[in-house]
């Protein structure tokens, strides 16, 4: 990332005096009802423009100017703060980073001992104080010296308790912020009372915090970064390291980062800050709660000390800016688009505009109800959020930006594919006619590479033998007959040929990929080969209710119902696949059996006997022989070596192979973590959860025998 960062140019002295009133108007929304019509980077760029202007003009600074002050200027409050309650100065890149602590070194005139490293908090800045250990009062930053008291909004902040473990008398600085399941919830509260949605978890604790009446409950969450000595008791925190101060926090009982994926650290050198920066950049999208920065401190308070502020900001502390996962842009239009299974699902088309290094043209809206809930309108200034791989969405619009020109969404009263009626009893719409709505995407599904992998039909060919009749559904690709086919268009005797043998082959596909052909909601390569292998039969599998499927492994209540009612759905697919000669039997597997019986029956919870498919091995009994028994591993990044030339779904089918899981996530219960180049942020995750991290070429060597 550059060092300069982007800025919004100002050309004249007009300009220049609305771009102040502009940027004093939006802090001032911000940290009032928490409704600025600017998003942060928009605001951070226009005050970066406001001071390159004032470098070149210094005779036309306006006294009002946002620059150089806590807040943007915007916040008077009437409470002292013991100490000032300063900002962070900021850099955008590594360069910039050495830069600064270089001309740390340089101030106190030695080198910094031990530097800290920890996140930054996407909230609002507030101090607790306790007296004897309760606490009593809460205040905003304001302008850094004197803050707002809102101490009613005691007791609805989670991790800053009423009492802490040790009676002392300390003031508490941090952030109060919304997680996404508390901004959701939020949400729901204040729309279902009557008001508009929140544009973002930010402006939601910020205004919500602040708001002494409302006719609804949120509850928020405090991540502490510091501590003072307050009416002269514990004077000692003025002499300890950082990192001892926020060790005595988390013992009082207070939140820290130490209990996320992003704690803190200290290291002696700044390279090793640097990645740490990387690490938690990395986190960044998998977090429960936002972080637009990473602060980087001197931790000893001798280096503090002798560092001192400037009018804003510590000289001994600086925020390394992540990119804005988040940009306000106007909701052009809503798509109302058909899946493969019939589900209806709307799509916002978006103004163009960069999140997070991607230009954002379409944002995910789920459900026709969700649209209500948050008020949404065409024409609407709406928050965009992205962050790492996640799909962008929309928070909310912002209500106040409104012009009166904005018109309704209009809602499909029919299929918009086919016209025919809408399934709206669930939260997601479908169509009535289920699967048989799209049937060219359902067909151009299961005969991709993941499922049956049968060449030579791409969409074109499927579109055509859709279109002539031929079939409706991908089991009619097992009754083709040569003379229909030969009459198509582009159709010679080779080609034909070649399309019948390669349909042939896969009929002898095992069941896992015959189920994934499916399509059934949920239900990908991993899940699929895990119910073939647990249930060995087709027969097994669609005589399995609830409560057998919830024995296979990931597969919970909610996933179980939707497999009995969407198998139950398919049964004349499936019947059509058998009367066709597909195989419906997983080779190796074994099935749950009846009670009383060694070789047959159906899926019953709770038996200890299993059955071996006719005409197959019995499955190698002792697990435990298998080198990736129990663990689950995530790949990521490319793979080289014997993998090189494996998909990443056959990378998978090998993991299951060796009695793993698969799985595409990282998190505490990642047994193994196989990186190829380019892993990014998976690695970072598993370094920091201390999983194991293997390469490619070590992974293929592990499991050789299954290769």
């Amino acid at each position: 990332m550059s060092e300069t960062p982007g800025f919004t140019e100002i050309s004249d002295q007009a300009a220049y005096a609305d771009a102040v009133q502009t940027a004093v108007a939006a802090a001032a929304a911000y940290y009032g009802e928490g409704d600025s019509g600017l998003d942060d980077d928009a605001f951070d760029r226009l005050v970066r423009g406001i001071a390159a202007y004032e470098a070149e003009h210094p005779d036309h600074v306006l006294p009002d100017s946002p620059t150089g002050k806590v807040a943007g200027g915007a916040v008077v409050g009437d409470v002292p703060h013991t100490v000032p309650m300063l900002s962070l100065d900021n850099v955008f890149s590594a360069e910039g980073l050495e830069s600064w602590a270089a001309g740390l070194e340089r101030r106190i005139g030695r080198p910094v001992e031990q530097w800290s490293v920890e996140p930054k908090l996407d909230g609002l800045a507030i101090s607790a104080r306790y007296r004897e250990g309760r606490l009593v009062q809460l205040v905003t930053r304001g302008d850094g010296v004197a803050g707002e008291d809102v101490s009613h909004g005691i007791g609805m902040i989670a991790g800053l308790p009423g009492r802490l473990a040790e009676p002392v008398t300390v003031e508490l600085r941090g952030e109060v912020l919304m997680t996404h399941a508390q901004f959701e919830d939020a949400n729901t509260a204040r729309t279902g009372a009557g008001y508009p949605a929140f544009a973002n978890p930010r402006s939601a604790a910020a205004g919500s915090l602040r708001a002494r009446d409302r006719d609804y409950q949120v509850e928020m969450t405090f991540f502490a970064y510091g501590a003072l000595p307050l009416d002269g008791v514990v004077t000692e925190l003025a002499s300890l390291p950082h990192s001892e101060i926020m060790a005595r926090i988390a013992g009082w009982g207070a939140h820290t980062s130490a209990t996320t994926p992003v704690a803190g650290i200290t290291c002696k050198q700044i390279t090793e800050a640097q990645d740490q920066v990387a690490a938690i950049a990395g986190l960044r999208a998998g977090l429960e709660f936002g972080i637009d920065g990473i602060v980087i401190k001197a931790d000893l308070a001798a280096d503090q000390e002798q560092a001192g502020n400037s009018s804003r900001a510590p000289r001994w502390a600086i925020a390394y800016k992540l990119p804005a996962t988040e940009k306000i842009t106007r909701l052009l239009e809503v798509e109302w688009n058909v899946g493969r299974t019939g589900i209806i699902a709307p799509r916002a088309v978006l103004d163009p505009v960069e999140v997070d290094g991607s230009v954002i043209t379409y944002a995910t809206l789920h459900n026709a109800g969700d649209i209500a809930r948050r008020d949404l309108k065409i024409g609407d200034h709406v928050t965009v959020y992205k962050a790492g791989d996640v799909i962008p969405r929309i928070e909310a619009p912002v209500v106040h930006l409104r012009t009166g020109a904005e018109t309704p969404i209009p809602i499909p009263e029919s299929c918009p594919r086919c016209g025919d009626e809408i399934d709206d009893s669930q939260k997601r719409w479908r169509c009535a006619k289920g699967r048989a709505c799209h049937a060219i995407a359902s067909v151009r599904y299961a005969v991709g590479r993941g499922q049956l992998d049968i060449e030579g039909l791409g969409e074109n060919r499927i579109d055509q033998l859709v279109q002539a009749g031929l079939i409706t559904d991908f089991a009619d690709l097992f009754t083709l007959e040569r003379d229909p086919l030969l009459e198509l268009e582009r159709m010679g005797e080779t080609s034909t040929d070649n399309l019948l043998a390669a349909i042939e082959g896969a009929k002898a596909k095992e069941l896992n990929k015959v189920f994934c052909a499916l399509g059934i909601r949920g239900t990908g390569s991993s899940m699929s080969r895990r119910i073939a292998r647990h249930f060995a039969t087709m027969d097994a599998i669609r005589a399995a209710d609830i409560d057998a499927f919830q024995e296979v492994d990931g597969v919970g209540p909610e996933r179980a119902g939707v497999l009995v009612e969407e198998i139950a759905e398919l049964a004349p697919l499936i019947d059509k696949l058998v009367a066709a000669g597909v195989n419906m039997t997983e080779p190796g597997a074994t099935r749950p059996a009846t009670p009383g019986s060694s070789t047959t029956g159906s899926s019953t919870t709770g038996s200890s006997t299993t059955g071996t498919v006719e005409g197959e091995e019995p499955a190698e009994s002792d697990t435990g022989a298998l080198p990736l028994s129990g663990m689950s591993v995530v790949v990521t990044g490319s793979m080289t070596g014997p993998l090189a030339e494996l998909s990443r779904n056959e990378v998978n089918e090998l993991i299951e192979r060796a009695g793993g899981r698969s799985s595409s996530s990282v998190s505490a219960r990642t047994s193994l973590l196989v990186a190829g180049e380019k892993a990014g942020s998976k690695k970072a995750k598993a370094e920091k959860l201390g999983v194991e991290i293997t390469t490619p070429e070590e992974f293929a060597d592990r499991v050789k025998d299954h290769l």
